[in-house]
């Protein structure tokens, strides 16, 4: 959803390497989530299912028609459309991009307590690519009804061959030679947790990335978070400010901080099994004490 988008030259979808020269993509093609999907909201991913070529997995069909109902979740909700770049117009044909200005590390807060977004320093990036923090999210695997918060080291630990530090010391190596700015973008919940608040809307999130992207946010008014002790953009173009400070979107402010509480015990809980690099990135995570 936030990778296919028309004011942005697509790379690819998953899977790539960052070396000297700038980044290049490893699969020549998309596999995306179809549960819902409409030409409204998501254009390029809808014309793609159009296009011949393009495999849908789990989705469901009209008798009559044979057209796709992508709103019938009744096999699961894990329906797909897998399809190769040339689906799409704005891509890059060579597969490759030059050195990023901007990475961003994408969480899903099912507890409803990170803000939309958030710039990271190395070492806060470093830790927060190291937790893994996200949910587990319905249609994403077998079992999962509903979002379910997890630590997954490197955002894909299933994949990771060697011990998640060294890829940490790898990004750090990264981010510090090409002088990358580094942002947390959360795609969660706002208002409350899972099932009392709602997701934060796909029109925000791409708002939001947008100016980060664009270099807007790097002068813009921030805030330092009293626990996670990121900064927090207080002001942008386009966003209710009151999305950029969770507390306020929650009825009861101390359910908010029990919530809080809860999210911080997880992190740490967490990170004491990173060894030494739990040691030296100590301050770069959440703390309690901070915000007491």
């Amino acid at each position: 959803t936030l990778s296919t988008d028309p004011e942005r030259t697509l790379i690819g979808d998953d899977e790539h390497g960052w070396h000297k020269d700038g980044v290049f993509n490893l699969e020549g093609g998309c596999y995306a989530k179809t549960i819902k999907l409409s030409r409204e909201a998501e254009p390029e991913i809808f014309g793609a299912t159009e296009r011949f070529g393009t495999v849908l997995e789990n989705v469901v069909l009209d008798e009559e028609t044979l057209k796709p109902d992508f709103n019938d979740g009744s096999k699961t909700e894990n329906t797909r459309a897998a399809y190769p770049l040339t689906a799409l117009d704005n891509v890059s044909r060579t597969g490759m991009g030059p050195t990023p200005k901007s990475v961003i590390l994408l969480t899903a807060d099912a507890f409803g307590v990170l803000p939309p977004i958030a710039r990271l320093t190395p070492d806060q990036a470093i830790y927060h690519f190291l937790s893994g923090y996200t949910a587990k999210v319905a249609g994403t695997e077998r079992g999962v009804t509903e979002p379910q918060a997890t630590f997954s080291a490197c955002f894909g630990a299933p994949f990771m061959s060697l011990h998640p530090s060294v890829y940490g010391k790898m990004l750090k190596k990264q981010l510090g030679e090409s002088l990358a700015e580094c942002w947390l973008l959360n795609t969660g919940w706002t208002g409350g947790p899972y099932g009392v608040g709602e997701r934060i809307s796909i029109k925000d999130t791409r708002t939001l990335l947008t100016s980060a992207l664009s270099g807007e946010l790097v002068n813009t008014p921030m805030r330092t978070d009293e626990i996670f002790g990121f900064e927090v953009p207080t002001v942008v173009e386009g966003i209710d400010p009151s999305l950029l400070e969770p507390r306020t979107t929650w009825e009861d402010g101390k359910a908010y901080d029990a919530q809080a509480e809860k999210l911080v015990k997880l992190f740490e809980e967490n990170f004491v099994k990173f060894g030494s690099s739990a040691e030296e990135l100590a301050n770069a995570g959440p703390s309690l004490s901070s915000a007491a």
